[in-house]
């Protein structure tokens, strides 16, 4: 089957597999898409937590953002955990340098167990220039919350957060209802012309280790295959519940989901 597109990812490594690089090159990949990588930090973690970060020099990661797409043009591209300001910098020089406006940014901030994985200043620095450069932001609430410093605990709050991430100069906002206390788990999309709410149905279980990582990946899958954005959103989000709904339960702490559940859903999306 000769893919149907071409996804850089810009992220971190996930030792344990469930989460980062490996969630991505797995999604992309059972999405029927080829998968490239410029790794921006390798972490030593397993499903009950993080031991350790190791930084990769903003050289090297620009090095290999523009390397591989000097020769292999990106369709589209997903942007995860970037863990200082000197990164972000390297990482906003490439954009430029290979113009592509398909970019899908996971503020990644805080790990499944509750490590945080960046410092304050960092944050600033993602809220004044990196938003910008993406064509959609997908925080989940927690990272909303820091970004917009508003507590979220409604889909009202949802909107005014979004709204003012959209005034911090987001272009689309996807924040991931799955923290909210309430049965039905509730995405909110967001720009200055529509408000979409996708509904589903939520899973009660702690193994959802990833679910950031795959759903913007799968997002800027669909998006670098022509689907809209706002469609890119709706397909990203059925394949990650199927994938919730089929976890293969590994780990004793917040175990990853079943990235091979998409071959079966990207049937469904012909």
């Amino acid at each position: 089957m000769k893919p149907k597109s071409k996804i850089l990812i810009i992220a971190g490594s996930d030792s344990s597999g469930g989460a980062g690089i490996q969630a991505d090159i797995k999604t992309v990949t059972s999405l029927g898409s080829y998968a490239m990588t410029a790794v921006t930090v390798i972490t030593a973690q397993n499903t009950t937590g993080v031991k350790s970060i190791i930084s990769i020099n903003p050289k090297e990661i620009s090095n290999q953002i523009e390397y591989t797409a000097k020769d292999i043009k990106p369709d589209a591209i997903k942007i995860g955990m970037l863990h200082s300001i000197s990164v972000i910098n390297a990482v906003i020089k490439s954009l430029h340098k290979i113009k592509n406006k398909k970019i899908i940014l996971d503020p990644v901030m805080v790990a499944k167990s509750g490590t945080k994985l960046i410092n304050d200043k960092t944050i600033e620095i993602l809220k004044t220039t990196l938003i910008k450069k993406a064509s959609l932001i997908t925080p989940n609430i927690p990272e909303a919350e820091i970004l917009t410093n508003t507590k979220i605990k409604t889909k009202e709050d949802m909107i005014f957060a979004a709204n003012k991430l959209l005034n911090l100069g987001a272009k689309n906002v996807l924040i991931k209802g799955g923290h909210l206390s309430s049965k039905i788990m509730q995405d909110l999309f967001f720009n200055k012309n529509e408000i979409v709410v996708f509904k589903n149905n939520k899973f009660l279980t702690k193994n959802t280790h990833g679910t950031g990582c795959t759903l913007s990946s799968a997002i800027a899958t669909f998006f670098g295959c022509g689907k809209t954005l706002k469609k890119s959103c709706e397909m990203g989000i059925k394949y990650v519940n199927q994938a919730i709904g089929t976890r293969p339960n590994f780990g004793k702490g917040h175990g990853p989901i079943n990235h091979l559940n998409s071959i079966i859903v990207n049937k469904k999306f012909r």
